[in-house]
């Protein structure tokens, strides 16, 4: 209780000495950066930066369009103790002669980025250049579900675990593995890995299935904590009377220990200090999935949205202490993979998806958005013939399995549908298949890219992610 209170204390006198120093003399707005596997949250950051830098792509973003970003440069970040986002190898990657897409989000990383901005409306005159700063906090939108297991027991996670998997093929392997122990015998460490490992493939698994639901997220991004007893444990049903020394009792042990010693730390340390959010969704690999896949986003968005509203769950509003995130977006990426004229419906499909969250949440002043964006444009449009009649299609490079560019190929994916209530109702229904139609996606590789000076990369409405997100603070 004393070590709680002190920390808190100690934050609190922290986030008034920053609050002080923002306000009489360099701003600092801090975005945190998410969204589940592929999504793109290391190409959306890499852009971002390469754009405001060379801001010729940005007429969305205001204090672009209309000349008051008189400069932008990289500055050293302020946390010692985190990663530094590697955006020159990045850029590198997406720029170089042959470009391929740079390695996904592994673990939490950083940049700050500061502009010199001239102030818009009646201070224009009566005041100088001033320094805002933006710091990019990337992390796993794993790590960000793993939040919901702080207010939950062992049993309770894993009864909802194991109801879940009971839904699911892939879950076999494990299920079978489970259902031969005895939950109130004392255990051993083989038999703890015999379980951990089956679960672990079957969390790799269903993320390879396009499902999002993969907590606990740190058993697939373990790092240097792979093979730690806080990250070698798996759901099991409750004995009738399990001892203090049984399977079950360790389970529930090394279940507490992640929450407090791997979990609880990263919130802490990092998340309590984000004043804006963007979180990244493939939405088109989800209902390429199939209805499955939508219902298990809409699920998953829920989970994320819990941990923006601390009313609501209890660790969190101890941890933030009354602090809340001010704007959030939703983004769904690749929007370069649809026609232009698809962009609107793949956006009302993410408003859709994240309406029941949104409902249930309690913002009390947070700003939400949705948006179809894609951070770099790999494609180009083109409209061909087919069947005598004209079919809209996007051209880009194909990319083979193992990663390299493959042929140029024109695509027609399908047609979303006018209103996206129908997928959600489908996803809903417990459909295994859509019924109208068969959407596809093909992945693509980055396009060859010859940037004039002041052009940063070309992208579909990353400005108008960038206004949403900091125009107001500019």
């Amino acid at each position: 209780m004393i070590s709680t209170l002190a920390d808190g204390l100690a934050r609190g006198a922290e986030r008034v000495s920053g609050t002080l120093s923002e306000a009489f003399f360099e701003p600092v707005i801090r975005i945190g950066v998410t969204g589940l596997a592929r999504a793109g949250k290391t190409v959306f950051i890499t852009s971002l930066i390469a754009n405001l830098l060379e801001r010729g792509r940005m007429p969305g973003l205001v204090a672009a369009s209309e000349g008051r970003i008189a400069a932008a440069f990289m500055q050293p970040q302020p946390d010692d103790t985190v990663p530094r986002f590697d955006f020159e190898s990045h850029l590198a990657a997406l720029t170089a002669p042959t470009p391929h897409w740079p390695e996904s989000t592994r673990t939490i990383s950083e940049l700050r980025l500061s502009l010199r901005v001239r102030p818009a409306g009646l201070l224009a005159g009566l005041t100088g250049l001033r320094t805002v700063h933006i710091d990019i906090v990337d992390y796993p939108g794993e790590w960000l579900l793993d939040l919901a297991l702080m207010d939950k027991t062992y049993d309770e996670w894993s009864a909802a675990a194991l109801a879940t998997m009971q839904r699911r093929d892939i879950a076999a392997p494990f299920l079978a593995q489970a259902g031969a122990i005895d939950a109130g015998a004392a255990w051993e460490e083989p038999q703890i890995k015999a379980l951990a490992d089956p679960f672990t493939a079957y969390l790799t698994a269903a993320r390879k299935l396009g499902l999002s639901g993969v907590a606990p997220g740190r058993f697939l991004l373990p790092g240097d904590m792979a093979g730690s007893p806080a990250l070698t444990f798996a759901p099991i049903a409750k004995p009738d009377r399990p001892g203090r020394r049984s399977l079950w009792r360790e389970m529930e042990r090394r279940f507490d220990a992640y929450k407090s010693q791997v979990v609880a730390p990263f919130f802490r340390d990092h998340f309590s200090r984000i004043d804006r959010q963007i979180v990244l969704v493939d939405a088109l690999e989800s209902i390429h999935a199939g209805p499955p896949a939508v219902a298990d986003l809409q699920d998953t968005m829920t989970e994320i949205l819990s941990a923006f509203r601390p009313g609501r769950n209890a660790f969190l509003t101890r941890l933030l202490m009354g602090r809340r995130v001010e704007k959030i977006l939703f983004a769904a990426t690749k929007a370069d993979h649809l026609h232009h004229t698809q962009h609107a419906r793949l956006t009302a499909f993410m408003e859709a998806l994240t309406a029941e969250a949104r409902t249930r949440a309690d913002f009390q002043g947070a700003q939400t958005a949705s948006i179809a964006m894609a951070s770099l444009r790999a494609t180009v449009e083109e409209t061909r013939e087919h069947d005598g009649a004209p079919l809209d299609c996007v051209r880009g490079t194909l990319l083979s399995p193992d990663g390299s560019r493959g042929k140029e190929a024109a695509f027609h994916p399908g047609d979303l549908p006018d209103s996206p209530a129908s997928l959600i109702a489908a996803a809903r229904q417990g459909h295994d298949a859509w019924l109208d139609q068969d959407y596809r996606i093909m992945k693509f590789a980055p396009a060859t890219l010859s940037l004039k000076p002041g052009m940063g990369p070309p992208h579909i409405r990353l400005d108008r992610a960038a206004q949403f997100l900091i125009g107001d603070r500019l």
